[in-house]
């Protein structure tokens, strides 16, 4: 791997996103067989795409959940929601990326969205009690 201006940056920016193991856990254990992908992430994603200008790093995470979302990608979705805590981004602010997504891709992925937030918010000890939203009944409101 090439370590120049973009891999420090990237490998700072997977370091702050998913601590040392998404980071030098990654990079370190690089072998012949994924050193081009390893290398791609830490230059091209972290160090480059994720450091344009015009998207915050807490939107960049938003839209890249969708999309993982949108795409099935059971593993991702789940390493990115750890990012995207990381990033500021809320409990609250994942649980209604997935629930917009049954809009748009349907039930069976807003499911594996809600699987993947349900086992990273348990791993980080975070409540599931977001909004009470669970608990009220159409008396509370106005049906």
């Amino acid at each position: 791997m090439i370590h120049d201006d973009l891999y420090a940056t990237g490998l700072e920016q997977r370091r702050r996103m998913f601590g040392p193991a998404g980071a030098e856990g990654q990079v370190e254990h690089t072998t012949d067989l994924n050193d081009k992908v390893q290398d791609f992430v830490t230059r091209v994603c972290f160090g480059d795409i994720w450091q344009r200008d015009g998207l915050s790093v807490a939107d960049r995470s938003k839209i890249t959940i969708a999309m993982l979302i949108a795409q099935g990608k059971s593993h991702e979705i789940r390493v990115h929601m750890r990012g995207a805590l990381a990033n500021g981004i809320s409990p609250l602010e994942l649980r209604e990326i997935v629930v917009h997504s049954i809009l748009y891709i349907g039930i069976p992925g807003a499911v594996e969205g809600l699987r993947a937030l349900d086992e990273v918010l348990a791993e980080n000890g975070i409540s599931q009690d977001l909004d009470g939203e669970s608990g009220r009944t159409a008396t509370d409101t106005g049906a």
